[in-house]
């Protein structure tokens, strides 16, 4: 006899691009299991039967990996499990099986005590509407299926490593590289892959650990690049890189220990891809630098503004045939000789791959592209409940003033001397802004302008260094 399952997720868990909540506050272990069967029947109505599942290293993730399977298999499911791995090495395991389905339990760069699953469904990202479908048929009970499935462990054999080995193409120089692993669960495949690449390589934080006990595993926050900085310079490195709680994100840091943003890191990649696949089609996402857009058009590019967002960022590299896009959250997707998936490793990889050919360092490439002033990604709190509707009330109001928006992903707006950006986060109860101009008068201006829209919501902008909220101010 078939076994009807309800169930009701928390309704702040279902993000836009994945479930993710505060673990035994918002997300238990029977919301794993209620998302392990209702998946099931999602794969079970296409005749599939066969998922992956891998988990990071936080200290919650193996039981709620453990309740996900147990949810897999009784809804029919053949299952196959990595283990603690990096996100990157569960979609490269997904995509070369061609796996029906894939679920990763993981955090991400979240705090501690948060936890998630990012999904793939036909190896495409599974998120947005699709999660409130299987929310809602949850709610009107689902069908556990008349067969059980099974659990096997997986190995890959090595073959992960060994294909992001392959993205060092260049025999030039060999570099001496310092990796902060940041304590993530890409830890065991990172020691594979340093032992097939040339060169010296120096790593920080090297085991996996859940407490995140050297920083806080995000690579977009100054802080928590502070140690690799100092390892840079003090082993006279050519390149620093660091990962975030599950690898799928990286940031860089050049020889001189100076941070490398995202749209500058993905202007040189996208270059190099040009050169190999002149006219392809480059994305970035909404927060990217106007320096990113004007520098791959000008390179020969077809070049396109996406929503932010992992996911979000797939679909639009899926639906365009894009062969690069960047994200300014070290989120970097290469489909020119890798599946279009974000990965950390193999964007360090491509990364010494293309340092190797040149005779300049890093800091040379990177200060010979245009410099405009910018603002650090500002993220603020707001409470899920009222973030989006304070969005579309802005927008609202920058329509009846005339303003010159788009709206792919929250507002950018085109102001004189440079742009702005203002979007709710679809993966925290906050809001987010960014602000790129001229100079740093044209900044403040509009800092000035995004302070008063938000004031008007009740909302505080927060201080931003090296900024105030008006010209006047600033030359006071």
């Amino acid at each position: 006899m078939d076994t009807l399952l309800r169930h009701e997720f928390h309704p702040s868990i279902l993000r836009e691009y994945d479930i993710r909540g505060m673990v035994d506050k918002t997300l238990f272990e029977n919301d794993a299991q209620a998302l392990g069967v209702v998946f099931a029947s999602v794969l079970r109505k296409r005749g599939l039967d066969d998922v992956l599942v891998g988990h990071d290293g936080r200290d919650s993730s193996p039981r709620l990996e453990q309740a996900l399977v147990a949810g897999l298999v009784t809804g029919g499911m053949n299952v196959r499990r990595l283990g603690c791995c990096a996100t990157p090495e569960l979609y490269y395991a997904s995509f070369s099986e061609q796996a029906s389905g894939a679920i990763m339990v993981t955090g991400s760069h979240n705090p501690i005590g948060y936890n998630g699953f990012k999904i793939l469904l036909d190896n495409q990202p599974f998120f947005g509407a699709s999660l409130q479908e299987i929310a809602q048929s949850l709610r009107e009970g689902v069908l556990a299926g008349r067969q059980i499935g099974q659990a096997s462990d997986y190995s890959a054999d090595g073959r992960y490593e060994a294909a992001l080995a392959e993205g060092l193409r260049q025999h030039g120089r060999q570099l001496r590289v310092v990796w902060d692993n940041s304590h993530s669960s890409a830890a065991h495949a990172l020691g594979r892959l340093l032992k097939q690449l040339p060169g010296e390589h120096i790593v920080l934080n090297g085991t996996v650990d859940g407490l995140f006990p050297a920083h806080h595993p995000d690579p977009t926050l100054p802080e928590n690049m502070v140690q690799l900085q100092r390892a840079v310079r003090e082993n006279s490195a050519d390149l620093g890189v660091a990962f975030d709680g599950d690898a799928d994100r990286v940031g860089a840091v050049d020889e001189k220990g100076a941070l490398i943003p995202a749209d500058r890191l993905s202007l040189l990649f996208a270059q190099a891809i040009l050169k190999e696949r002149p006219g392809a089609m480059i994305l970035g996402d909404v927060k990217m630098s106007q320096v990113f857009f004007d520098g791959v058009e000008s390179a020969g590019a077809r070049v396109a503004m996406c929503p932010s967002g992992h996911s979000e960022v797939k679909a639009a590299m899926h639906e365009t045939g894009a062969a690069f896009a960047g994200e300014m959250s070290g989120h970097f997707f290469f489909a020119d000789r890798w599946p279009g998936f974000d990965d950390g490793l193999y964007a360090a990889v491509r990364l010494i791959d293309f340092l190797a050919g040149q005779e300049k360092s890093l800091s040379a490439l990177c200060g010979a592209l245009p410099r405009l002033v910018a603002t650090p990604e500002i993220r603020f709190d707001c409470e899920d409940d009222l973030k989006f509707g304070i969005v579309d009330r802005i927008i609202a109001r920058c329509r009846a003033e005339g303003d010159d928006i788009v709206l792919t992903d929250g507002m950018r707006v085109k102001a004189a001397g440079g742009w702005w950006l203002l979007r709710a986060s679809n993966t925290q109860p906050a809001l987010v802004a960014r602000i790129e101009g001229v100079d740093h008068d044209a900044c403040h201006d509009m800092i000035t302008r995004i302070a008063a829209l938000l004031r008007a919501e009740n909302v505080a902008l927060p201080p931003i260094e090296g900024f105030s909220s008006g010209r006047d101010e600033a030359r006071s």
